[in-house]
């Protein structure tokens, strides 16, 4: 179960840092500032997650 934790929170990382760089990039090249905004929603989204995750897998490490 932790190694599955472990997994899950590492992917939310990754899936934190690719919208991340998926809206920077769509700033800087002055795209549609609408899907900027949806980006940065499911960055926040994605960072609760990693969060969550992380913390449920400190509760059961203790």
């Amino acid at each position: 179960m932790q190694t599955f934790l472990t997994f899950l929170v590492g992917l939310a990382m990754l899936a934190t840092l690719g919208v991340l760089v998926a809206g920077m990039v769509g700033m800087a090249r002055g795209g549609d500032a609408g899907f900027s905004q949806k980006l940065m929603r499911y960055r926040v989204l994605f960072q609760f997650l990693a969060l969550a995750l992380f913390a449920v897998l400190m509760l059961l490490v203790r």
